[in-house]
């Protein structure tokens, strides 16, 4: 039994009994209040018992593996995910046949699903890890490509001394940038505009 409900007469009787039904702890579950009850009136006219949903907590991984199954079959396509958890981030990596749709132009649809994934985990209490979703090694891949464009600018911004707009990209792409160029002592980078067009400066320290 993966759940149950509980009717007593305050909610944290109801929550002790659901838990004994499932022979869990408050630690294993994710506990609903469906109904804080009411005591009533004179002679407990309109009393109301308190009602709580006890659910087992399921594995994060299974849950974000057949999350992706399903929306990836809805939209056509069949493929295997392997995932594995490595401190706060949780990675689902995905393989089958036509990836390079999924990825999508610069990562965009893949950027989309994993969006949509995180939103899907919240509804099941998985806030504490951070999804990652990836086929064919293209976040490490696009990550390469980034920290050598970075490196690239930076030198022309030190020969010519002047700053350079980099076209808009996302969270992801912007926060590489950033990360490559922050110890380098002559430049400096800065975020500018708004989403989905926000693009990073990379400047000469003043």
């Amino acid at each position: 039994m993966d759940y149950t409900e509980k009717t007593a007469k305050t909610v944290e009787e109801a929550r002790s009994d659901a838990l004994i039904a499932l022979g869990l702890t408050e630690e294993d579950c994710i506990i609903t209040v469906l109904d804080e009850g009411a005591k009533g009136g004179l002679f407990g006219i309109g009393a109301r018992p308190a009602r709580v949903r006890a659910e087992k907590r399921k594995d994060p991984e299974e849950l974000v593996k057949d999350f992706i199954k399903e929306i990836t079959l809805a939209m056509g396509f069949s493929v295997t995910v392997e995932t594995n958890t490595k401190g706060k981030f949780l990675y689902a990596d995905m393989a089958g046949e036509n990836m390079g749709i999924l990825i999508g132009k610069r990562g965009a649809t893949l950027d989309a699903l994993q969006y949509i994934t995180k939103l899907a985990m919240n509804k099941h209490d998985i806030r504490e890890k951070s999804i990652v979703v990836d086929t064919e090694s293209y976040r490490k891949r696009r990550k390469d490509t980034l920290e050598s464009l970075a490196r690239g600018i930076a030198r022309k911004v030190k020969d010519t001394r002047r700053s350079v707009n980099l076209e808009p990209m996302t969270r992801f792409e912007r926060h590489v940038i950033h990360t490559t160029l922050q110890n380098d002592r002559m430049v400096e980078t800065l975020s500018e505009g708004n989403e989905p067009h926000r693009y990073v400066v990379v400047s000469v320290k003043k």
